[in-house]
């Protein structure tokens, strides 16, 4: 019984690595959209992929016929969205980088976006994951993509500015 159990655990790592071996790439990826951060320093993005893998690890064994990035990728967007409130919620709080594009964007605007565009998530399956209705979500989605294609336009140069004199 014993062996049984060592040679079902033995089993398990080794899916779960060749999960993570395969997925972990894409997934770390959207986390650093997720969170805005520059790639090479994400340490918001790696938390929370860690958690979310974690919690794949955890429930392994219950996935039966569930595809694990689903699982996983559907964990990490709950994760960020009940975090981002106290994330970038108050003074003294981290901040998506300023450099990142999607820095402009709210919490909500970066993790719809990011499973509608990035990861294809159906704008249905996105509403019944975020618990929104799904016109919130296109409309969201909408505001999130105006704002990337057309951002505000900074003050004119000072040299423009002038008006010649009369």
């Amino acid at each position: 019984m014993r062996e049984r159990h060592a040679s079902q655990g033995a089993r398990r790592a080794r899916e779960f690595e060749a999960f993570v071996a395969g997925a972990a790439g894409r997934l770390l990826h959207t986390a650093t959209l997720l969170t805005a951060e520059p790639p090479g320093a994400n340490p918001r993005a790696r938390r929370l992929l860690t958690l979310a893998l974690s919690h794949t690890y955890a429930s392994w064994d219950r996935l039966r016929g569930e595809d694990p990035y689903d699982r996983t990728r559907q964990y990490l967007a709950v994760r960020f969205a009940r975090g981002a409130w106290h994330q970038y919620g108050g003074p003294g709080r981290s901040r998506p980088s300023p450099d990142s594009v999607l820095a402009r964007l709210t919490p909500q605007e970066r993790l719809i976006l990011v499973l509608r565009m990035y990861e294809g998530v159906a704008e249905e399956q996105t509403a019944a994951l975020l618990g929104l209705p799904v016109e919130r979500v296109g409309a969201v989605c909408a505001r999130a993509t105006a704002t990337l294609l057309h951002p505000p336009r900074g003050p004119a140069p000072a040299d423009v500015m002038e008006v010649a004199p009369s």
